[in-house]
């Protein structure tokens, strides 16, 4: 009979080993206290309400297939239109029959950066080089067409998702090396080099991303002979890269003052120069310190890719909400910002999580 009802023993036993680890930590973290009893339960059902008072609005009672907002029910949420409406949301005003080359990007990057970010895979500095100097042209030139037999897609065309993504990766990827050129340049005994690198993080780092592209849109052709046209999207990434290195120079800044001055000397006195301490010794150890900072640079600079729309371009949540606005999705904000919402957080949480395991990562490698 115990051989019938525990055809697995081992199984069995892990099973009530696992079992008994959660009743242990939930004693420990939950019900230790008579306040932590009152805040855990009560935590529970507010959220046993919520779901329950949410749940048959977005999930029981939702309309998941139609064409338009007359086959939805007016009291529950109508995810048809987000389904209806996918393709625009992800790749904006681009042709249908040319959405691979944006796939095909995203796939590129894709793999880069699964090398560059696995320990367990070789190539890095390949892939480091490809992301920095080669990504962002072979990008352009997939995306705008126009060469080797492609159809030409003007950026105009460029928006959605895809269109979040690349500016917050054109955003970070580029202004990379410039951050740290300007942090080094600002710890430099060259008076001329150390002030030009002061001044610029600081009056960067003193405007709003969106003063930022005002300027890039009014100021700037005013510098240009008269009737000089700036693409939107080109001032867009100049405007988010220019911004974002100041901010990303004082995050490296801040790495590179926390190691010992010692390890300078030290280098200096084995013969080493400037460039080879800097290259081998300081910013290896800087780049270790400041992933956190890096990451919520990244988050901060995702979320701000929506204030790109003072610019004309349509990314994914200014998309979504013009698609509210057809008259055949009328009424439909809430299901879009909620998209949105899920949409972006999902992003930035993946970034939160992947930097707290490289962060783990990183102490494991030192200790051993």
């Amino acid at each position: 009979m115990s051989a019938i009802a525990s055809p697995n023993p081992a199984a069995n036993r892990a099973s009530r080993y696992h079992a008994r680890s959660l009743v242990t930590w939930a004693r420990a973290n939950l019900f230790a206290r008579p306040i932590d009893v009152m805040l855990t339960t009560g935590i529970a059902l507010a959220a046993i309400v919520l779901i329950w008072a949410v749940l048959p609005w977005a999930i029981l009672d939702a309309t998941w297939q139609g064409s338009t907002r007359a086959d939805c029910r007016p009291d529950a949420a109508c995810w048809a239109f987000i389904i209806n409406r996918s393709g625009q949301f992800i790749y904006g005003f681009y042709p249908a029959a040319e959405r691979w080359r944006v796939d095909l990007v995203f796939l590129a990057f894709a793999m880069a950066l699964l090398v560059l970010l696995n320990r367990r895979l070789p190539g890095k500095q390949a892939a480091a080089v490809f992301l920095i100097l080669v990504f962002p042209i072979l990008s352009y030139m997939l995306l705008h067409g126009g060469i080797g037999g492609l159809a030409r897609v003007t950026t105009e065309k460029w928006g959605g998702l895809s269109l979040t993504i690349l500016l917050g990766v054109a955003g970070i990827v580029v202004s990379f090396p410039i951050a740290i050129v300007l942090a080094l340049g600002r710890q430099s005994e060259m008076p001329v080099l150390r002030w030009a690198s002061v001044g610029y993080i600081e009056i960067c780092r003193g405007l709003p991303l969106i003063a930022v592209l005002f300027m890039a849109r009014i100021l700037l052709p005013y510098a240009f002979p008269s009737g000089t046209e700036f693409d939107p999207l080109a001032l867009a990434v100049v405007g988010i890269i220019l911004f974002e290195s100041a901010y990303l120079a004082e995050v490296f800044r801040g790495g590179l003052q926390a190691i010992p001055k010692g390890q300078v000397e030290a280098a200096s006195a084995i013969g080493f120069g400037y460039w080879r301490t800097a290259i081998y010794i300081t910013l290896p150890q800087m780049l270790r310190m400041v992933v956190p900072g890096v990451v919520n640079n990244a988050i901060a600079l995702l979320k701000n890719t929506t204030l790109v729309v003072i610019l004309g371009l349509f990314e994914v949540l200014n998309i979504v909400a013009a698609g509210a606005a057809d008259p055949d999705w009328l009424g439909l904000h809430a299901e879009g910002y909620i998209f949105v919402g899920l949409v972006f957080w999902s992003l930035c949480f993946g970034m939160s999580r992947y930097s707290q395991r490289l962060e783990r990562d990183m102490r494991s490698a030192e200790r051993s």
